[in-house]
């Protein structure tokens, strides 16, 4: 047992795995609005998944490293799992068919802030001063968002879809709770068996969906169809390889609040790709969500201030 100081900050690696992340997820979002008119909300999410699957499947057979599960481990793996790799894909891919992408990547970015709430709390991470600051002025962006959301499209047309908005709740909760079921399954299994074995059950979870994708494939353009093998390779294989890696070496409440940068650039990467842009107080509210994470980015001044670390590159804060 030994004490860092917490103005250590994460390491290289772990901050371009964090990079990877932001950008990879954030693309995710443009695509499943891309792909959206060939697949429902379900049968994207299992193709999504069956790509995923094979991919991670090597690289955990290629690894040679397998360590058994406890029943405990297990239960945090499946929940985690279904929640997020299978709850969570579900949800975002039906909220994205009436919400355009930048709105859906604001509004789902609540989830960041249930993270560091429940990290600190459930996870004992502790909720730091500028941690709690930063999530707070990031709820009031997202409350901006909320307000101001109407899927407006360059040239005109907006409109907020209520139920596409809770569908983004949903998602946001869903991936909460996966990922404070992941960190402790992190303390002693490796990464990418974590990883793989989550998207194998969030797979099976979204089994019911064979027979949409199945017939929304045949009749798919292979634009749509190369997107879902994209979905599957990169927002999935890799990002979520590249944010593991980074969970498992630093706390999950401020990882967490470094997604609230994929907004941004899916607003930009929207209205690149299909013109679409979210209403002026939503931007305003992403603008400020963007304040919160670099506000809950601050460490304390105190000496004192420590975390606690049991095991290698597994940190809980004091």
């Amino acid at each position: 047992m030994s004490i860092n100081s917490t103005s250590s900050g994460p390491g290289t690696r772990v901050v371009i795995a964090m990079i990877v992340t932001v950008l990879a997820w954030a693309s995710a979002f443009i695509v499943i609005r891309g792909t959206g008119p060939s697949f429902s909300g379900g049968s994207l999410a299992l193709g999504r998944l069956v790509v995923g699957t094979t991919l991670l499947g090597v690289v955990v057979v290629a690894g040679r490293r397998w360590v058994a599960p406890n029943g405990r481990e297990w239960m945090q793996i499946i929940g985690f799992g279904v929640l997020w790799f299978g709850g969570y894909n579900v949800t975002l891919n039906i909220a994205e068919q009436t919400l355009d992408a930048g709105t859906t990547s604001m509004l789902v970015n609540i989830g960041p802030i249930l993270v560091a709430i429940g990290a600190g709390l459930i996870l004992r991470e502790g909720i730091p001063k500028w941690l709690a600051i930063g999530a707070g002025v990031a709820l009031v962006g997202v409350v901006l968002i909320g307000i101001g959301s109407g899927g407006a499209r360059v040239g005109g047309g907006t409109g907020l879809d209520a139920t596409g908005v809770l569908w983004c709740l949903v998602a946001a909760v869903a991936y909460t709770a996966g990922v404070l079921l992941q960190k402790p399954a992190l303390r002693r299994l490796p990464n990418a068996q974590v990883t793989w074995l989550g998207c194998v059950i969030g797979m099976v979870a979204c089994l019911p969906f064979t027979t949409d994708l199945v017939r929304e494939l045949q009749d798919a353009s292979t634009n749509a169809i190369v997107g879902v093998l994209y979905l599957g390779a990169v927002p999935t294989a890799l990002a979520f390889s590249t944010w593991t890696y980074a969970l498992s070496r630093m706390p999950a409440g401020q990882l967490g609040i470094t997604t609230y940068l994929v907004p941004p650039i899916v607003i930009v990467l929207g209205l690149i790709v299909f013109g679409e842009v979210p209403g002026p107080l939503a931007v305003v509210g992403g603008v400020i969500c963007l304040v919160g994470v670099a506000l809950s980015r601050r460490r304390a001044r105190n000496p004192a201030a420590a975390i606690l670390v049991t095991d290698p590159g597994k940190s809980v804060a004091e």
